[in-house]
C-alpha cells in the first residue's frame, strides 16, 4: 500500500509522466513586454507595526474581477512600480516604463472578508516525510518565512512569495526587517543519531536553517490595493537573500489558460500551520480564472500562502519536460454565487507583465527576460 502510495504521490509531481507518448503538454510562446526603471525615490523608513496575517479574504469572485476594466498603460505603470525595503530599514521606491506592451496586459480585483474554510471535504494533503523526498526537487524548493509564510526558490538568491506576508498593504508587517527564509534540513548529519537501524521506519527529524533577507521587492499594486481594491492581483513580493542557497531552483512562467494546463491542475508545497514542521503537497483541479487570478479548491491552511504554483509541461526548445512557477497561493475567497456562498482558494498568475517585472528583479537584465 505505501509503494502505491508513492507511485501515486511521484506521478502526481510528474516524476512519472502520465501523458502518452502522442500527446504532450506544451508551453506556450509569449511575446513578452519590457518593464524596467525609470526613476527612484528615497522614502522614510518604516514602522514595521503591522500584524502578520498569513491569508488575504476577499468577496470578489471571478465574475466581480472578469467585470473589472482592465487598467489603462498609465494604471499598469503606477502598479507594476514598486517599493524596495532594505536590511538597514532604508526604502526606495521605484517608477517603471513599460515597452513592446503587447496585447492585454491588465489587472483587476476588490472585496471583503468572511469567516474562512480551507480544506475541502477529504483533505487530499500529502505531508512530506523523509529526507530523500524533503531535499530532492521540486520539494527541496519549498521554504519558510520567519514572517510564518511559505516561499519559493527562483534563483541563486532569491525567494518568491506572497506580499502580505511581508506588508498589509500599509506598512510592513513586525519581524520584516529582520525576515530570515529557513531551509528545512535533516537534523542529525548522516551516520549521526537518528540513522541506525533501529529508527528507520520512524520519519527523519528535519529541523531549518535559516538565511537572513538582503532586500524585499513588492508592487504598488499591492501597497496602493490592500486586496480591496485591485491588490489582490499584485499580492506578490521578491525576496533576496544574503548569500546563495546552493539548492537547485524553479524557473518562474508565465501563467498559460486553464485549459491548456496538463489535467487542467496546478501543484503546491507549502508550510501549513495546521501541520507544524511539516512541508504539505497538494494538487487539484482549477475551477476557474480571470486575467489575473486562478480559482481552486486545493486544501490548504494559512501559513501556506506564498507557496509557488507549478506545473510541468513539455519544453520545445530543450525538448524535455520542465515544471515552472506559474503563480503565487494568495489565500482564501468567499464569493457570492447566486446568492449562495462558495469558497475558493485564490493564487495570483503570473502574466507576462508580471514575468517581466519579477525577472528583472532576479536578473537586473532586461535581456534575460525575453523567454517566458
Amino acid at each position: 500500500l505505501l509503494f502505491l502510495l508513492l507511485l501515486l504521490l511521484l506521478c502526481a509531481v510528474g516524476q512519472v509522466s502520465p501523458y502518452g507518448v502522442h500527446w504532450k503538454p506544451t508551453w506556450p510562446a509569449y511575446r513578452l513586454p519590457v518593464v524596467l526603471p525609470q526613476s527612484t525615490l528615497n522614502l522614510g523608513k518604516p514602522d514595521f507595526g503591522a500584524e502578520a496575517k498569513l491569508e488575504v479574504s476577499s468577496s470578489c469572485g471571478p465574475q466581480c474581477h472578469k467585470g473589472t476594466p482592465l487598467p489603462t498603460y498609465e494604471e499598469a505603470k503606477q502598479y507594476l512600480s514598486y517599493e524596495t525595503l532594505y536590511a538597514n530599514g532604508s526604502r526606495t521606491e521605484t517608477q517603471v516604463g513599460i515597452y513592446v506592451l503587447s496585447s492585454g496586459g491588465g489587472q483587476e480585483s476588490s472585496g471583503k472578508s468572511r469567516r474562512k474554510r480551507q480544506i475541502y471535504g477529504y483533505d487530499s494533503r500529502f505531508s512530506i516525510f523523509g529526507k530523500d523526498f524533503l531535499l530532492n526537487y521540486p520539494f527541496s524548493t519549498s521554504v519558510k518565512l520567519s514572517t510564518g509564510c511559505t516561499g519559493t526558490l527562483v534563483a541563486e538568491k532569491h525567494v518568491l512569495t506572497a506580499a502580505h506576508c511581508i506588508h498589509d498593504g500599509k506598512t510592513y508587517v513586525k519581524g520584516t526587517q529582520k525576515l530570515r527564509v529557513g531551509f528545512l534540513k535533516p537534523k542529525f548529519k548522516d551516520g549521526g543519531r537518528g540513522a541506525n537501524d533501529s529508527s528507520s521506519a520512524m520519519p527523519e527529524k528535519m529541523k531549518f536553517q535559516w538565511i537572513r533577507v538582503k532586500r524585499t521587492h513588492v508592487p504598488k499594486g499591492w501597497i496602493k490595493g490592500n486586496a480591496n481594491d485591485i491588490g489582490m492581483d499584485y499580492d506578490y513580493a521578491l525576496l533576496e537573500l544574503k548569500k546563495p542557497h546552493k539548492r537547485k531552483f524553479m524557473k518562474i512562467g508565465v501563467s498559460p489558460p486553464a485549459k491548456q494546463l496538463p489535467g487542467g491542475r496546478i501543484h503546491f508545497s507549502g508550510y501549513d500551520n495546521d501541520r507544524p514542521g511539516n512541508l504539505v503537497y497538494r494538487f487539484c483541479d482549477v475551477k476557474d480564472e480571470t486575467y489575473d487570478l486562478l480559482y481552486q479548491q486545493c486544501d490548504a491552511q494559512p501559513g501556506a500562502s506564498g507557496s509557488g504554483v507549478y506545473v510541468r509541461m513539455w519544453k520545445r526548445q530543450q525538448q524535455k519536460w520542465e515544471r515552472k512557477i506559474i503563480g503565487i497561493f494568495s489565500g482564501h475567497q468567499w464569493v457570492d454565487m447566486n446568492g449562495s456562498p462558495q469558497d475558493f482558494n485564490v493564487a495570483v498568475r503570473i502574466t507576462p507583465l508580471k514575468y517581466a517585472q519579477i525577472c528583472y528583479w532576479i536578473k537586473g537584465n532586461y535581456l534575460d527576460c525575453r523567454e517566458g
